[in-house]
């Protein structure tokens, strides 16, 4: 791909002045539109180093509103970032709808200068694609425009360039040692980047290569490039727009339960039968039995809690289950004897409107734990293949595509070293009800009963069939799924502690 660009390309100056103000002021305007409909716009600068990428930014940004974008600049990883899963702090930069985030350099650092400089091993680089592609394919299907310029200038110009960086103590900071040895290694460096740009082109997130010699020309390649892309994103999302619109007048409102029920189907009944069904629920277990184990169990999960910050692996655990299911029983146990400073409780409530308007891992990802660190999910990402699915709060394009979303982020957990392991704490209707009026007539426990979830238990049949497709999409070898045999609490929450500390020595004696 590079050895194909003609890199003596050139602007005049008389061009540049006639074309550019139109460039400028179209920018601006897709800027306020990309606003008003609600689009987040991610720029990504990649090249070689020298290439003018910082120059560029300054240019492109002169014609926009510095209220609705940041720009991001990509360097080695911090402490706090390198204790996280790579893509955790590029998650956590992804712009809000209708803002604008440009990175100065990227992800693409763990596939080029991490691999350059062999932090990235060889073996590691089809994961790293992985993660990339499945990242920007993510945030594309949720509306995102990604669009990705890659600044490209040969060995001597390279050089020519750091010379004159270097000559200038102003900005010979500029210049590291490792800018150096890639120019010296230049061939082996563009080897990398052109598997890099071959292995990341997608139609969801294409590379567009920029000439980079003659600056002024690049300028206005880089212009015309984020222009028609913004362009194009909004006129494709104001033509779902309108076709939405106009499915809606011709089909009328359509009953979300019905048209879920009907789509279910029988497949979702065979489904039943074969996972949920299989849950033994009249498993129990002695008072003294219970007093027993959860006394020795809790013992080694707080030594096991030391081991873990030791060693610095760490845990995911997320709980679902039937309303008054015993989800928070089981994390008060699983809790009680672990260092307060080492583990998090996340509640998951509704989205509130800042994580509404990213996409519905963001507010997932921002609480992924450190290295050495617990972090437990009091309900989780997949309320997007549950209560979303069922209420209508998200299209069947988005719940249906979750499955494989949801799979690739608790892949780039375990690839970061961190046990996953999701519990379902599965109850029956009776002993649901059971536990709904017990808790009506406790005044300590009235709290935790809501009209919404007596309303939920007339869709038990709908949830009970999403559960069970959730269940066979989702369990994995690194991110299993944990049916917890919940009608009696004592039972469910022992097995949550022993599975818990089996897969955590499991994986210390692995490390």
């Amino acid at each position: 791909m590079l050895e194909k660009v003609d890199l003596s390309k050139k602007l005049s100056k008389e061009e540049y002045k006639q074309k550019m103000p139109q460039l400028e002021a179209r920018l601006g305007r897709l800027q306020r539109e990309c606003k008003a409909l609600e689009i987040p716009v991610m720029i990504v600068f990649e090249g070689f180093g020298a290439a003018g990428k910082g120059l560029q930014i300054g240019r492109l940004i002169q014609s926009m509103d510095p209220r609705g974008f940041e720009v991001y600049p990509i360097k080695n990883e911090t402490e706090e970032e390198r204790m996280h899963p790579f893509m955790w702090r590029f998650w956590t930069k992804t712009p809000a709808r209708g803002r604008i985030a440009i990175y100065d350099g990227s992800w693409y650092r763990r596939v080029l200068i991490d691999r350059f400089e062999k932090r990235t091993k060889e073996n590691e680089m089809p994961m790293a694609f992985h993660s990339i592609n499945s990242f920007e394919q993510q945030l594309s299907e949720d509306g995102s425009l990604i669009i990705k310029l890659f600044l490209d200038i040969d060995k001597k110009e390279q050089k020519k360039r750091f010379d004159k960086l270097e000559k200038n103590k102003e900005t010979a900071w500029r210049v590291s040692q490792g800018d150096r040895e890639r120019n010296a290694r230049y061939e082996e460096y563009a080897d990398m980047m052109e598997e890099m740009l071959f292995a990341t082109d997608t139609d969801y997130a294409p590379w567009t290569i920029i000439e980079a010699t003659d600056k002024r020309f690049a300028e206005l390649k880089i212009y015309t490039t984020v222009i028609k892309a913004m362009a194009d994103q909004v006129e494709k999302v104001r033509g779902l727009a309108l076709e939405a619109e106009e499915k809606k007048t011709i089909a009328g409102e359509t009953d979300v339960v019905a048209e879920i029920a009907r789509q279910t189907g029988n497949e979702m009944k065979d489904l039943q039968v074969s996972i949920l069904s299989k849950a033994d629920l009249t498993l129990s277990c002695t008072r003294e039995e219970y007093k027993e184990k959860l006394d020795r169990l809790q013992k080694k999960i707080e030594k096991l809690h030391g081991e873990l910050y030791r060693r610095r692996i760490p845990v995911v655990l997320g709980f679902e289950g039937w309303d008054a299911g015993g989800k928070g029983g089981a994390i008060k146990r699983l809790t009680a004897k672990m260092d307060p400073r080492g583990y998090r409780v996340n509640p998951t409530a509704s989205p509130n409107d800042i994580e509404k308007a990213h996409h519905y891992l963001w507010r997932f990802w921002r609480a992924i734990p450190k290295d050495g660190h617990i972090a437990i999910f009091d309900r989780t990402w997949y309320g997007r293949v549950m209560v979303e699915r069922i209420e209508g709060f998200c299209t069947e394009e988005e719940w249906k595509r979750a499955y494989r979303e949801i799979n690739d982020m608790e892949k780039d957990l375990y690839d970061a070293g961190a046990v996953v392991i999701k519990f379902w704490m599965h109850i029956d209707r009776d002993e649901q009800e059971r536990r709904f009026k017990e808790r009506q007539e406790n005044p300590e426990k009235q709290w935790k009963i809501t009209d919404e979830d007596w309303r939920n238990r007339e869709k038990w049949d709908l949830y009970e069939e999403a559960v069970n497709e959730m269940l066979m999409r989702t369990s994995t070898d690194y991110a299993p799924w944990v049916v917890v045999e919940g009608n009696d609490k004592y039972y469910a929450r022992i097995k949550v502690l022993k599975t818990v500390v089996d897969a955590i020595e499991k994986r210390i004696k692995e490390k």
